[in-house]
């Protein structure tokens, strides 16, 4: 042992001595390099701390760049967006595509030299002499920006905008364009400058649904890029910025406004001279007109994000991108909806203050038939049936009743409409009356308030919180029903006030009708492949109905919905001889205005209101909603089948020059008169309403006195501020023509 000792103190100590002679030796050698004074302060130290810097930056570059590569793990990330996509209505007729079409048989040497200067001179004019990201450029951005106090010039270059094609959402974050500049960077190193601007050239999304400028000039021209001549040329490069905004075929004067801002970004370019471009300013490109192409643009970008989806599911083996879909849509149920949209808005909306609508009708399979996710698809893309959030108010209300049905209340169960309070919350009705023991039904019918929120309460009864209890129950019913976007535990919730959307709320009430299976919604009823090989078929792949409330209870429900129809806050939607039961709803302020409803073969949403989120002038469900509901249904309904709905009896055709009581309700509010007119009709009524003003006028001039008091323009207004509704009478007496609102 004590040897063993003797041996660790030596090797410890001969370490030791090692150690120090080497470092020594280290010292020796470093001092040779000994820089001391200024120089130390003016070159080592900057340096030194320049490598420490730069090293913390190349981490911190490295930690940021971690979700632009993962957005680069799918080898196949060069085809991945191409899917090109047929769609065919129910029936198998065309009506539009979308996605990319990736036409190699036009090389880029093959494109006018005219369209790619115009692109480089816009777009990015040190295109070849930057690494992906042009610095400069992008400086010039910023500051511009700064001194115009907003976004007037862009900073991105050509292969940060073609990353995001590829990888990235337009959304606007920080996190995007760091994810944009690494993918920049990424691009750069992968492809060749031919290549990225090729891969621009083709991936852009160039308005009309078009991908790439082959498929827009075809679009907007009517021949190939090939020949498209300097003035088209500017036109195409113009759409990159806002294809939107400046497509042609909606809007010529500000797309010949941009292709003249492309021609001078030319001449400023050097690329060519204010001579060579004279020629392309007096004549200026011209586009096919398409006016009368009324193609489902909401549907068909609603059922191209479900085919995106849907081939995700596909084997990872399966490397097919061109496909012909199938849908659910029917045309004529499709035309009859927009129609019926903007007729209301083009007689009422000025009126009523409402400027937007959004509609979907399903059959009940959860087959969408139509959907209309706005007025005009070329102001504005944003689909409103599916994307825009929305308080339902009291259309909302069936959900609560159905979970009372499912905890032991009957359509006859008594309850007291008396005041109830949760918090320092006390819900009203209508009119800040109340009618004292009523049944549900009757709660129902007349859209009481107070009613949904004490049924609240008692199916919580026993718990802690009995409010909060009950509410999560109603949650729990509308989740089975099909109600997805979140719904925030609130004590309002029973009356509508969390948000949903028109398709999951329309596709949610076919529950009713289906016997109490809830259905998916969905676009796609059979998939083939570009050479007609079956892939997908919905009946045999799709999500099956599942049952999610008991017979009994939707054929209570649908009995209790009927007098919303009949004899509630629903009048106008009577469908003669069909039965059809729904419910109103109508939101503070009369900021949204809804009717939800089916019968047998359908069940059909409607939403009006404003995307700003603005009142509109007491617009209710029981008014424009319903209305257009009737006449979307009723055109529906034509030619084919009419079902029953259980628990509804058919309903008998009413008597000539019957005429709707108005409901004391909220969803009864100024109703506006049946909106029976054509377009024609409504325009020839306004011409006639000025003449008549007109004639006043000179009457007032000529008359003694100088002075005749003029027809007031809203004395036969429907829709007039003081709430009247007054109509003029046809000859019949079965049905009120409106007079329109003075323009």
């Amino acid at each position: 042992m004590l040897d063993l000792d003797a041996r660790i103190d030596s090797t410890l100590f001969s370490s030791a001595v090692g150690a120090r002679e080497l470092y020594e030796r280290f010292s020796t050698f470093m001092d040779r390099f000994y820089v001391g004074h200024w120089k130390r302060w003016v070159f080592v130290e900057p340096l030194s701390e320049a490598a420490t810097l730069g090293l913390g930056g190349l981490i911190l570059l490295l930690a940021l760049a971690q979700p632009a590569f993962r957005e680069t793990a799918d080898e196949d990330w060069l085809k991945k967006s191409d899917l090109a996509v047929t769609f065919l209505d129910r029936y198998g007729n065309p009506i539009g595509s979308r996605g990319i079409k990736h036409n190699d048989s036009i090389p880029l040497e093959e494109f006018p030299d005219n369209l790619i200067k115009a692109t480089l001179a816009t777009e990015d004019r040190r295109f070849y002499n930057h690494f992906g990201i042009d610095v400069g450029g992008t400086f010039r951005a910023v500051v511009t920006n700064a001194q115009a106090g907003g976004v007037r010039q862009g900073g991105s270059s050509i292969t940060q905008q073609l990353a995001k094609n590829l990888f990235l959402s337009n959304e606007r974050t920080i996190e995007r364009k760091v994810n944009e500049a690494f993918l920049a960077v990424w691009l750069e190193t992968r492809l060749s400058k031919n290549e990225i601007l090729k891969l621009y050239l083709d991936r852009a999304y160039m308005g009309g649904g078009t991908f790439g400028v082959d498929g827009a000039a075809h679009f907007y021209f009517n021949k190939s890029v090939r020949d498209v001549n300097l003035a088209e040329s500017a036109m195409l490069a113009g759409l990159f910025k806002a294809p939107t905004k400046y497509a042609p075929h909606i809007n010529l004067p500000a797309a010949r406004a941009r292709a003249n801002q492309v021609l001078d970004n030319m001449v400023d370019s050097g690329f060519m001279t204010e001579g060579q471009v004279f020629g392309a300013r007096r004549n200026p490109a011209t586009a096919v007109d398409r006016r009368d192409e009324n193609s489902p643009n909401y549907y068909l970008d609603w059922a191209f994000e479900e085919m995106r989806r849907l081939v995700e599911t596909f084997p990872r083996s399966y490397t097919e991108r061109v496909f012909v879909v199938r849908t659910t849509i029917d045309m004529n149920v499709q035309h009859a909806a927009e129609e019926a949209i903007e007729s209301q808005l083009r007689q009422f909306g000025r009126d009523y203050h409402a400027t937007q609508a959004a509609t979907v009708v399903a059959d009940l399979d959860g087959g969408i038939r139509a959907m209309v996710g706005g007025r005009d698809y070329g102001a504005s893309q944003f689909n409103r049936a599916t994307d825009a959030l929305r308080q339902p108010g009291s259309s909302f209300k069936p959900y609560v009743y159905t979970t009372a049905l499912l905890n032991g209340f009957k359509p006859t169960s008594k309850i007291v409409d008396g005041p109830v309070c949760l918090g320092n919350w006390c819900p009203q009705n209508y009119g800040h009356s109340y009618s004292g023991t009523v049944t549900l039904t009757q709660a129902l019918t007349r859209s009481i308030n107070v009613v949904p929120v004490k049924l609240s309460i008692a199916l919580g009864k026993g718990a802690k919180n009995p409010a909060k209890a009950g509410r999560a129950k109603i949650v729990e019913v509308a989740r089975k029903f099909g109600i997805v976007t979140p719904l925030p535990d609130t004590p309002s919730l029973p009356i509508g006030a969390d948000e949903v959307n028109v398709l999951e709320h329309a596709v949610a009430y076919a529950t009713f009708p289906n016997k109490g299976k809830a259905v998916t919604p969905h676009a796609v009823l059979e998939v083939r492949t570009g050479a007609g090989d079956l892939v997908w078929r919905y009946d045999r792949d799709g999500p099956q109905p599942r049952q999610v409330i008991p017979p009994s209870v939707a054929a209570d429900m649908a009995g209790m919905m009927s007098h919303v129809v009949s004899e509630g806050t629903a009048r106008r939607a009577i469908l003669d001889g069909i039965p059809a039961a729904g419910k109103t709803g109508t939101t503070n302020a009369y900021r949204d205005a809804w009717f939800v409803g089916y019968t047998g073969n359908f069940a059909c949403g409607v939403w009006y209101g404003n995307d700003d989120y603005s009142p509109t002038n007491r617009l209710t469900g029981g008014a424009l909603p319903a209305q257009t509901w009737h006449d979307i249904m009723a055109a529906a309904h034509r030619g084919i089948e009419i079902k029953d709905i259980p628990g509804v009896a058919t309903p008998t055709k009413p008597a000539a020059g019957m005429t709707a009581r108005t409901a004391d309700s909220q969803d009864n509010a100024t109703p506006a008169p049946p909106p029976i007119l054509t377009r024609r009709g409504a325009d020839i009524l306004v011409r006639v309403e000025k003449m008549l003003d007109e004639a006043a006028r000179t009457i007032g001039k000529t008359s003694a006195g100088g002075a005749v008091n003029p027809v007031r323009s809203d004395a036969l207004n429907p829709t007039s501020p003081n709430g009247d509704a007054r109509n003029v009478a046809t000859a019949s007496g079965d049905r009120a023509i409106p007079k329109p609102g003075k323009n």
